[in-house]
């Protein structure tokens, strides 16, 4: 698990600022001195006004503290205090030139005011001057070896300025000052996983729950790091437990999502990647993680979702490769070379884009284009199966028998267990007239891969080329139990059948044949209307979405997901009986497609 570098939230400076003022209050912050203050009646109402400053900020009202603040600091000019407590406001309003203006005046007034050196660090830290940040936490120390905040604050800046073993220290340092805060431990773990050590940081995560079981970033931190070790039940115990403190915190969705993603809940882990990314949009890893999945699924969303995390980074090599690769799933091959094509300006020596690149051109039926770009990656990957593989596809569908015969045969020496190798050179074989060889080579990819239906399907077709009607007859059956709706095994088998004298099944199979080559046509239809129909419901055009729905059901009423995404479309339409008539199809269907509200 890769932690960012320490940086504090706004949240945190506010509570920090809440403790500020309230031990200055509780100490009954003196008014610098008789010279400074005209009367001890404006002293006394000097000290009024800082004190409801302070009681407003503990009330969590900004604009008050700030207002009582500036007007305490025009009635006491000359009280570092006053100008330092103004600047953590200023800090937490996102005014950080000006709250460094009011540290740096604190310290002009008092030279060896630790905390307001300390804050002037954090103030230059978000101005992102981390020499000048790291200069003055440096001097906080100094002047307070023993002020765990100091060691923090320095810590936080060496985390920033990437020096990960010189964060440890003085986060150990703080830690060890102020062992009952939780919040150090956790910070500690955070620059000890930076650190690689990683078994100390499961420790302190571990110490800080104990301190504080409902501390959020010790859940996240912990529950991530237990991610990365496989301890998946207890990551996602973790990750659930800080969704659960807090909904709205995107990191902890999109670690939950990777979680489950491992522990094979796709379901679950889509809906916690776009928890994260409703939350935040330009979480380009959590966008990434979403497309993948759903690639994986067979979503065409998919393409979207990359086209997103292209926008958010367009120098990015691997978002164009991933955007890529999800257009060749959905069949626009080009799409999906302009892609590769920029994959490749970006990264030129990549191989794996360049044959990503040369399978795009393959499914666009540029045979050429895409054997030139097999070979170019060819210097770069000279052991790799899939190269082989593919340039081997390639000079087939070419029309290149031997050259594709050689290819193959080169990735079968690569990878004997290959069974879609030896497949696409059984078919080669085939084709080539070597009855005998390409039988030996189907039977190889059967033996890698039993439930190979296509490959069983092709050694019948062989066979029965070979007049071996029973074997053929036999291959065919096995292709068929392995996949019962195979509609060119039935229509096989019925021709071998006819051969063997068997009218009455050859009549059968025939029939079967053709039932399910319709019903094929009807589903692929229906697949299509089904992803339309998805489109048009995402961008909200509710109409036209019903229409490709219910087409797509007239199409092939069985497919489930038609109607459960037809169910969608009729319930934001507010026609609600219809719509629990579709999610109670699509259910007994499939219980994958079950109703949101069950």
């Amino acid at each position: 698990m890769q932690f960012p570098t320490l940086k504090r939230s706004v949240t945190e400076f506010g509570c920090l600022l809440v403790a500020l003022v309230v031990s200055l209050v509780l100490a009954g912050m003196a008014i610098s001195s008789p010279a400074q203050t005209p009367s001890a009646k404006n002293a006394a109402s000097a000290q009024a006004v800082y004190n409801e400053a302070g009681q407003a900020l503990q009330q969590g009202d900004l604009v008050r503290a700030r207002a009582g603040f500036e007007k305490f600091v025009k009635l006491s000019p000359k009280s570092p205090e006053g100008h330092n407590s103004l600047g953590w406001v200023l800090l937490v309003a996102g005014e950080t030139d000006a709250a460094a203006e009011q540290f740096r005046t604190a310290i002009e007034l008092r030279p060896g005011f630790q905390q307001a050196h300390t804050n002037l660090a954090d103030a230059l830290a978000a101005k992102k001057d981390l020499v000048g940040a790291e200069r003055e936490a440096r001097i906080a120390v100094k002047l307070d070896p023993k002020d765990a905040e100091a060691h923090r604050t320095l810590g936080r800046i060496l985390s920033l300025r990437g020096n990960a073993a010189g964060a440890a220290g003085e986060m150990q340092a703080a830690s060890a000052l102020a062992p009952e805060r939780a919040d150090l431990h956790d910070e500690l773990g955070v620059v000890l996983v930076q650190n690689s050590r990683t078994d100390e940081a499961g420790v302190e995560f571990t110490k800080a729950l104990q301190l504080n079981p409902a501390l959020t970033s010790a859940q996240l931190h912990l529950g991530g790091l237990r991610w990365q070790q496989k301890a998946l039940d207890e990551a996602g115990k973790l990750l659930e437990s800080a969704v659960s403190s807090a909904p709205k915190n995107a990191l902890a969705h999109y670690y939950l999502g990777r979680v489950l993603i491992d522990q094979g809940d796709h379901a679950e882990a889509e809906r916690e990647l776009r928890a994260a990314v409703k939350l935040q949009p330009n979480f380009a890893d959590a966008q990434t993680q979403l497309g993948m999945l759903l690639q994986r699924n067979g979503d065409a969303g998919s393409v979207e979702v990359f086209r997103r995390v292209v926008t958010l980074e367009p120098d990015s090599s691997d978002a164009h490769n991933n955007l890529g690769m999800a257009l060749i799933q959905n069949s626009d091959a080009g799409g999906a070379v302009k892609e590769f094509e920029t994959a490749l300006k970006l990264k030129p020596g990549d191989a794996d884009y360049r044959l990503n690149l040369g399978v795009a051109y393959l499914q666009k039926a540029d045979f050429d284009s895409a054997i030139r770009e097999f070979e170019m990656a060819l210097p770069s990957m000279p052991n790799d199966v899939t190269l082989h593989y593919n340039l081997g596809l390639a000079r087939k569908l070419k029309d290149d028998l031997p050259g594709a015969v050689q290819e193959l045969r080169r990735a079968e020496q690569l990878d004997s267990q290959n069974a879609d190798v030896h497949y696409t050179l059984g078919v080669t074989l085939w084709q080539q007239g070597e009855f005998t060889l390409a039988a030996d080579e189907l039977q190889a990819a059967i033996k890698a891969r039993p439930a190979y239906a296509e490959a069983y399907y092709t050694l019948g077709t062989v066979l029965k080329q070979q007049e071996k009607l029973p074997d053929a007859a036999a291959a065919l059956r096995e292709a068929i139990r392995l996949q019962p709706e195979f509609a060119g095994a039935h229509t096989t088998l019925a021709a071998v059948l006819r051969q063997m004298g068997d009218s009455e099944g050859a009549r059968t199979e025939a029939k079967l044949g053709a039932e399910i080559a319709k019903s094929r046509t009807d589903l692929q239809g229906a697949t299509f209307a089904t992803n339309s129909g998805k489109h048009l419901l995402e961008t909200g055009d509710l109409d036209g979405a019903i229409a490709q729905l219910r087409s797509a059901v007239q199409q092939s009423e069985t497919y489930a997901a038609a109607h459960f995404y037809l169910a969608q479309a009729l319930e934001r339409k507010g026609q609600a009986e219809e719509a629990k008539r579709e999610y109670g199809r699509a259910g007994e269907l499939d219980s994958r497609f079950q109703s949101p509200t069950k």
